[in-house]
């Protein structure tokens, strides 16, 4: 954009006014925190909730049940589930949380059978499944869920009144098995005040993705009449369901990331128009030696852009510093939300500085070029 001989010269306008420079780069900086911070539950949420063309699992839950607290199914459901045309697998789960409100800080239970946990889609960090198997009280926990309690292999673990022993930690690409400990379904029936036939839920995987509503209706149809009948959805639809609340604080929040970005316009257009003032003398001299005007206004423009991008970066590294070591996760009736700064986050709050940046400085650079020689002088 300009000539690199011009470049120590936009670094000397940057750093001549110290102060003002590191107070508009804070201001920044803070604005583009709160952008980043916003756009990374956003990000989360979407992860959770959004379904696509090639989902194939569903969630039997009780019909009008929320927490898990509340829906019980009987076990026995299993074969009536099987045995429905277009269904795949039915793994029955018991589920138990510490807290079914809406918290940064919910362990949530998974009660498995031995045979389902092996074909899980996760990946082991640490740990195996022999241990798992080897132990009833074992658990096999999510890295987000290790992460913040300090968790290894061979620790335990006690909430909600039930205490395992770490067996395993499990890395996935599903957000709801980063903050879970899975056990033994028997022990949590058990543990979990009797409850032996009993159980939260029943995943279900579909041969089709196509056949997802008729399982679906099927599903709920064959247990209508029954003292528990079922509400089945997709596991993206479910989740979605139970964050509700979340999914309207971030949309609320989602204006608060547009004030963001208007305070850092205001912030860049502020602070280049000052330094352009000050500048009226240096820029009638340029113009006596002979720079052209679209050097200057591209000089201008470049401060703006290179202030905007300092500011930006301290505020996107520090979002992705503070949500990457605080591993911070909405979880309501113990369904996960995972909030992470991440590389579209990054870039997008990047994007939005550079973006910023060259517009605020439009106007002082015309403004600047535009000056005539003669009343630059006369305006020193």
């Amino acid at each position: 954009m300009i000539p690199p001989r011009m470049i120590p010269l936009v670094g000397k306008y940057i750093v001549r006014h110290r102060a003002r420079t590191m107070l508009t780069v804070g201001g920044i900086a803070t604005a583009m925190f709160l952008f980043c911070a916003v756009q990374a539950m956003r990000s989360g949420v979407e992860a959770a909730t959004q379904e696509t063309a090639s989902e194939t699992r569903l969630v039997v839950y009780r019909e009008n049940r929320f927490c898990p607290f509340t829906s019980e199914l009987p076990q026995d459901y299993t074969r009536v589930i099987a045995e429905i045309p277009g269904v795949k697998s039915v793994t029955p789960m018991r589920i138990v949380v510490n807290n079914c409100r809406a918290s940064l800080d919910v362990v949530t239970f998974r009660g498995v059978q031995e045979e389902a946990l092996g074909k899980a889609d996760f990946t082991l960090l640490s740990g195996s499944l022999n241990d798992w198997t080897k132990r009833n009280d074992a658990a096999i926990v999510g890295e987000r869920l290790a992460e913040r309690r300090s968790l290894r292999v061979g620790d335990r673990l006690s909430a909600a009144g039930i205490t395992v022993s770490i067996a395993g930690i499990l890395t996935s690409d599903n957000p709801q098995d980063q903050n879970v400990a899975y056990v033994h379904l028997d022990f949590l029936q058990r543990a979990a005040g009797n409850k032996e036939g009993i159980v939260t839920q029943f995943n279900v995987e579909v041969t089709d993705p196509n056949q997802l509503d008729a399982v679906s209706a099927a599903i709920d149809e064959a247990f209508a009449n029954s003292q528990a009948p079922t509400w089945t959805s997709s596991e993206k639809a479910f989740v979605a369901r139970a964050v509700t609340d979340i999914v309207q604080l971030v949309e609320f929040a989602g204006w608060l990331g547009i004030g963001s970005l208007v305070a850092i316009l205001a912030l860049v257009a502020n602070a280049i128009s000052l330094s352009v003032q000050d500048r009226v003398k240096d820029h009638a001299v340029m113009q006596t030696l002979g720079y052209p005007e679209n050097l200057i206004t591209r000089l201008v423009i470049v401060e703006s852009l290179v202030i905007s991008l300092l500011g930006g970066l301290v505020g996107v590294g520090l979002a992705y510093l503070i949500s990457w070591f605080g591993q911070f996760t909405f979880s309501v009736e113990g369904l996960s939300v995972l909030i992470q700064a991440d590389a579209f986050t990054i870039l997008l709050g990047l994007g939005s500085c550079a973006a910023i940046g060259v517009g605020a400085g439009l106007l002082p650079a015309f403004r600047a070029a535009r000056l005539s020689t003669a009343e630059a002088f006369r305006a020193v």
